[in-house]
């Protein structure tokens, strides 16, 4: 027999909470200190990982320093791009509002005010560190990010000198995957558990609610292929029915599998074939799973503010935007992490004081959301290694493209 998957489990686990949830609402909200648990957990993995994936991944990979040119054009390019993406979900989100009615109860450490913040002042002085300790201890995502975003320059700005701290962050990244994998171990019955709770609390009213949001989800990354990648490719000139041939491929592995590194290696071949000159496939796909995450950052906008609206917090356009900056540079360099996105909305739930339950419950979706936001993420970066050949001033042939012998 073959294997259950982790996600099968978790999809079992959602199943038997919701109908713990429908049949026996007062067991059901007992076990709230499960998912409690699996959500302490979730937010243990949050401050070592940024520090170990973001610090290597600025001073570790020295590409952009050394490709030059094309380092700075896949930079702009990519949050151009994952910047569309980000206010196309924050667009479809407000529209939608797929939270609303929901009405998630807030903890003790959602049930700050969220408007904590509101001033442009008070914002700019929060986001930078008085302590990088008191910041992991608390919590406080942005400026964790900011502070390793300058110790990882630093480290990078010294050299050799700095080597034996970027092995400690590759090291301290590996170690943390290790660790969230053995942390989503326990994701079946953390989420079966949340979803129990909620239900019961709730009723089954709620399950409206999700799928509201996995269709809005869907539709919005829809839009977002069709109309910001088509124009991407009509604008930069790529041959379009060539490019659907070699995309093709790596986009299903990455929406069967929800994995973008599975799909990884037939993107480099296929991208080459297509005829993206190797050394710029090399440096763009790889750099594009850190830095260009079309579909997660998508999503996260999604989720973020459907918390919110569950909640029944109203947020300001101001603090939206603060939040979907934070989560498009806490995304990054976590391509390679389990429920990666879980992981960040957690973190960036907790920083807005809204209610962690939030992303618990996101969890039992996650799978059939995680297959449509990585998808379009690896197809986003096969079109980025076209568009920066381009950009170089390569052309592609227009004939169709030949598979390998």
């Amino acid at each position: 027999m073959r294997r259950v998957s982790l996600t099968t489990w978790i999809f079992l686990g959602m199943a038997a909470g919701i109908a713990l949830g429908v049949f026996l609402p007062d067991a059901a909200r007992q076990l709230s200190p499960l998912s409690n648990i699996f959500l302490r957990l979730i937010k243990s993995i949050i401050a070592p990982l940024l520090f170990g994936t973001l610090v290597y991944g600025i001073a570790g990979s020295g590409s952009v320093k050394t490709m030059g040119r094309i380092g700075v054009k896949a930079i702009v390019y990519f949050e151009i791009v994952t910047t569309i993406a980000l206010v196309l979900g924050l667009a479809a989100v407000n529209l939608v509002k797929p939270g609303a009615g929901m009405r998630l109860e807030q903890s003790a450490a959602g049930a700050a005010d969220p408007g904590n913040a509101a001033s442009l002042s008070a914002i700019l002085e929060h986001t930078f560190p008085s302590s990088v300790i008191d910041a992991m201890a608390r919590g406080e995502v942005l400026q964790l990010v900011v502070f390793c975003f300058l110790f990882g320059a630093a480290c990078a700005a010294i050299g050799p000198k700095a080597k034996p701290v970027v092995d400690f962050a590759e090291s301290l990244a590996e170690v943390m995957f290790r660790y969230t994998h053995y942390v989503m171990y326990l994701a079946p019955v953390g989420v079966g558990a949340a979803m129990a709770v909620t239900v019961g609390s709730k009723g089954y009213d709620v399950l409206y609610n999700l799928g509201k949001l996995i269709i809005t989800m869907y539709a919005a990354q829809a839009i977002f292929v069709f109309g910001v990648l088509g124009a991407v490719i009509a604008v930069a000139g790529v041959p379009l029915r060539r490019f659907i041939q070699a995309a093709r491929e790596p986009f299903l592995i990455a929406f069967s599998t929800a994995s973008s590194e599975a799909a990884l290696p037939r993107a480099l071949e296929n991208m080459e074939r297509f005829g993206v000159p190797k050394h710029i496939v090399a440096f763009v796909l790889p750099t594009g799973y850190s830095f260009n995450l079309d579909g997660t950052t998508l999503y996260l906008s999604l989720a973020s503010i459907f918390v919110a609206q569950a909640a029944g917090i109203e947020l300001t356009a101001g603090q939206q935007v603060v939040m979907m900056l934070t989560l498009m540079l806490t995304s990054k360099g976590v391509a390679g992490v389990p429920r990666a996105a879980i992981v960040i909305l957690t973190g960036a739930l907790a920083t807005f004081s809204l209610p962690a339950e939030g992303a618990m419950v996101l969890m039992g979706i996650d799978a059939v959301m995680d297959m449509a936001r990585t998808s379009v993420n690896v197809l986003g970066n096969c079109l980025a290694a076209a568009v920066i050949a381009r950009w170089e001033g390569f052309r592609f042939p227009s004939a169709d493209l030949k598979e390998p012998a």
